[in-house]
């Protein structure tokens, strides 16, 4: 057997700020994880995790503020009006609109916003 992609693990500065921006999303997390150093979410067969910094320090003997973007998290969204829905609602929690949903080129409705860790995040259709 091959290898296959079980986890996308996420760094984040305030655990409780990170996951009420993935709840925004639609994943769907317990407040009682707002106080846990790692949460894990499943997502139909991969699961999205996030640690704490102090977790990652202890994990990769110590830790560097990334910069730049490296990584896209890409979520599917039910339609252009739930896409649009979506980063309205975002945008008006106060988080970043990196940019505002476009009919892209290649046939997709896009946006993107930033997590509260700069994380660039893609909705689409």
């Amino acid at each position: 057997m091959g290898i296959k992609l079980d986890m996308v693990g996420i760094v984040v500065q305030d655990m409780r700020r990170a996951l009420d921006f993935y709840r925004l999303l639609g994943l769907e997390i317990p407040e009682s994880a707002n106080n846990e150093m790692h949460v894990e979410v499943a997502q139909e067969g991969v699961r999205l995790a996030f640690d704490s910094v102090e977790v990652a320090k202890g994990v990769y003997g110590g830790w560097e503020e990334p910069t730049g973007h490296r990584i896209e998290l890409a979520f599917l969204c039910e339609s252009p009006d739930a896409l649009n829905a979506l980063y309205e609602k975002l945008v008006e929690h106060g988080y970043h609109g990196h940019k505002e949903p476009w009919d892209a080129f290649w046939g997709q409705r896009y946006a993107i916003v930033a997590d509260p860790d700069g994380n660039l995040i893609s909705l689409f259709v």
